[in-house]
């Protein structure tokens, strides 16, 4: 148990990402049910979608899970309260100011944890009452930090100037991954991509096959003026390039996003002219399987390499 486990009542310290047109009530469920914290991804869909979601998800698990609300978005106040009503157990805010809603939201005894890129954003995290962090590198997928600070680099920044309890994520899809991150200063991880490919990932059947595909340098952080997200290479990617190579502005990449490129690459599988959204990580990713078979798959890959990693014995010279 540490404070991660304890705060979420959670067997593992293993949370799945709130991820747009991926993450419904199946896969948070299926995430819960295993002894992680399922996360319903709020970012594609209406609010009478995410109420659908959040009671079906009541109905399929009995465990703690709960709601990723992107503060950008136009119905994140809906949000908040649809929440509030279903009894939501814990929100994750991200893409805005944890200050906005983090106490109206304790004060319905709901857990917030808010989702950062840099210390700065950690500091006012802290001021703003959250109960945790999530520490989010730019291997990540989603939406990203501009400063394109590295997981393994932002862990300990965020941890030498915050005491709350710290999630690190960006890169992280396997034991030795989640060990390292640990071994880092967070207490817990919070993984998308690997579940992406998951059988009850609401991803298209496309989409999951292009990521087992993926090979190192098969993503690039794309989008910068509008909100960094980490993209799989595609026409749409390369299209976008282009157009920022040529200082497009950012209101005409928001014009070309409005074209529902997310949902027509990652939900309806159009991978030459769909935003196809997915981590670093994927370059790792082989098999689809059960989110069950993900998680037992990460801690026993994490024992092992703890294992390991307590039975070396190197000597070191003594430095005078």
């Amino acid at each position: 148990m540490n404070r991660i486990t304890k705060l979420f009542n959670i067997k593992y310290p293993i949370i799945q990402g709130g991820m747009i047109w991926c993450s419904g009530w199946e896969l948070a469920s299926a995430v819960s049910n295993a002894g992680g914290l399922g996360i319903i991804g709020s970012g594609s869909m209406t609010p009478e979608i995410l109420t659908t979601h959040i009671q079906k998800c009541k109905k399929t698990t009995g465990n703690p899970f709960g709601v990723n609300i992107p503060l950008l978005f136009t119905h994140s106040e809906d949000f908040i309260k649809i929440c509030i009503n279903e009894k939501v157990p814990v929100v994750f805010t991200s893409a805005g100011n944890p200050v906005k809603w983090t106490a109206f939201l304790k004060e319905n005894g709901i857990t917030v944890v808010h989702v950062v890129a840099n210390t700065k954003g950690a500091k006012k995290c802290q001021d703003a009452g959250v109960d945790a962090i999530v520490a989010e590198g730019f291997e990540a997928g989603g939406h990203n930090g501009k400063e394109e600070t590295t997981t393994m680099v932002l862990i300990p920044m965020i941890k030498d100037v915050v005491s709350l309890p710290l999630i690190a994520a960006g890169g992280i899809g396997t034991g030795r991954g989640m060990l390292a991150a640990m071994a880092l200063g967070a207490e817990g991880v919070q993984i998308g991509s690997r579940f992406v490919t998951s059988d009850e990932s609401s991803a298209h059947p496309l989409f999951k096959q292009k990521i087992l595909e993926a090979k190192d340098g098969d993503t690039q952080l794309s989008l910068k003026k509008l909100a960094g997200v980490r993209l799989l290479k595609n026409k749409f990617y390369f299209d976008v390039e282009q157009k920022e190579l040529q200082g497009t502005s950012a209101e005409e990449l928001s014009q070309l996003l409005d074209k529902c490129r997310a949902k027509n690459g990652m939900f309806d599988g159009d991978l030459e002219e769909g935003e196809l959204e997915i981590g670093q990580i994927s370059g790792l990713i082989r098999e689809i399987k059960p989110a069950a078979d993900i998680i037992n798959e990460i801690v026993d890959e994490y024992n092992e390499a703890r294992k390991e990693i307590c039975g070396f014995a190197i000597p070191l010279p003594l430095i005078s």
